[in-house]
């Protein structure tokens, strides 16, 4: 028993060196790098109430946080009824940036859209909403 406790530990030993390198040495969690890259003034809106037959456009600005430069790379509405535009030049470190949301009210009643963000940064889309009411004129 005492033998395969000693083997046990040795073994542990010769592979510690290989293992040494996988961690990031500077202590900060991988995942917070990612979510500090942008930060977003607002990633939800309330738009309130606004006139049917008339589109409405909705801004959601961010500012650079990271070191690196960051690029939108796509911006997807999640529906027909919502048109959008966004930063095409590279955002410099420290810089603003913006994606717009114009939704076209063409029905009356509540609403609550998306627009999907993929930045250079992360291939994981950002999810962005506005919610509101159309009012029938």
């Amino acid at each position: 028993m005492k033998k395969l406790k000693i083997t046990a530990l040795l073994a542990v030993l010769a592979c510690a060196p290989f293992y040494a390198g996988i961690f990031p040495a500077e202590g900060v969690p991988v995942v917070k790098v990612l979510a500090d890259a942008i930060k977003w003034k607002s990633e939800s809106i309330d738009v309130g109430n606004i006139p049917q037959g008339k589109p409405k456009i909705i801004r959601f600005e961010f500012t650079n946080t990271s070191k690196k430069p960051i690029v939108i790379e796509n911006v997807a509405p999640s529906c027909g009824c919502t048109t959008a535009d966004y930063t095409k030049t590279p955002i410099l470190p420290g810089k603003k940036g913006f994606v717009e949301a114009s939704y076209n009210a063409a029905s009356a009643g509540p609403f609550m859209k998306t627009v999907n963000v993929t930045t250079s940064d992360s291939k994981t889309p950002k999810t962005l909403s506005f919610k509101g009411t159309v009012v029938a004129s």
